[in-house]
């Protein structure tokens, strides 16, 4: 027998492909995840299986686990991964844009469904989902950002609202532009909402200045600011619990 005809019992686990060797060590994982995911849901599952499943969406025939723990491990978490920039992302080496897509589709999937459980519904009723849909929206981001919920006088949220972007500690917010748009939807009442990327929610003095400007030139249109929440990695703070507002 010809030295390329001969043959070798396959280790257990291993399959033979058309070439006659073993499959790699991954043929099957990818259904055998999908089946533990539908029938037993992902609570069970680690981080690293579950971003397997949504990197096999971006990405065919290689194993995908290695670069769902890298990922893990570059960014913290989940909550970290899915908010990560596209620039940091593709830092990492095996992700590509279609990976950056299918995060950015799992983040916005996310966002609009925290958003509806507070859009037209009073906020005193639902403050912690409130903050729920901010932790969601913001905490993971690496640079400020700075959103408004726009309430009628029934304290209903009638629209949130992102008003800028900025660095990774500082955002540019102009009064004469959240009175604007206040008085265009008639608003009787406001929630100011902005992240610190560095974790840490203690309000500034330049949010504690920023803060006043903006109750000040609410005040000559007769609109009430309820709080000003910023949203920390792990924790936020309220203006209002702190006796800032």
């Amino acid at each position: 027998m010809p030295a390329w005809a001969e043959t070798k019992p396959l280790a257990q686990g291993e399959f033979a492909t058309r070439g006659g060797g073993p499959s790699p060590h991954y043929t099957g994982h990818r259904q055998r995840l999908r089946t533990r995911f539908l029938s037993g849901g992902h609570a069970p599952m680690p981080e690293y299986e579950l971003l397997e499943l949504l990197l096999c969406n971006a990405i065919e025939r290689i194993d995908v686990k290695p670069l769902a723990k890298k990922l893990l491990e570059t960014f913290g978490d989940l909550n970290g991964v899915v908010a990560a920039s596209e620039h940091r992302l593709l830092q990492v080496r095996g992700t590509t844009r279609k990976v950056f897509f299918q995060l950015r589709l799992v983040e916005a999937f996310a966002q609009r469904m925290a958003q509806a459980r507070v859009l037209q519904r009073c906020v005193l009723s639902c403050w912690d989902d409130l903050i729920d849909y901010c932790r969601t929206s913001m905490a993971h981001r690496d640079t400020e950002q700075f959103r408004i919920l726009f309430l009628d006088n029934k304290n209903v949220v009638i629209a949130d609202e992102e008003q800028a972007r900025g660095t990774i500690n500082h955002v540019p917010v102009y009064p004469r532009e959240v009175v604007k748009r206040a008085l265009e939807l008639n608003a009787a009442a406001l929630i100011l909402v902005h992240n610190h990327p560095s974790g840490d929610p203690s309000p500034s003095n330049a949010d504690i200045e920023m803060t006043d400007n903006i109750v000040l030139a609410c005040q000559a249109i007769d609109t009430r600011v309820h709080d000003h929440v910023i949203i920390g990695k792990n924790a936020e703070s309220s203006f209002r619990t702190l006796g800032l507002l």
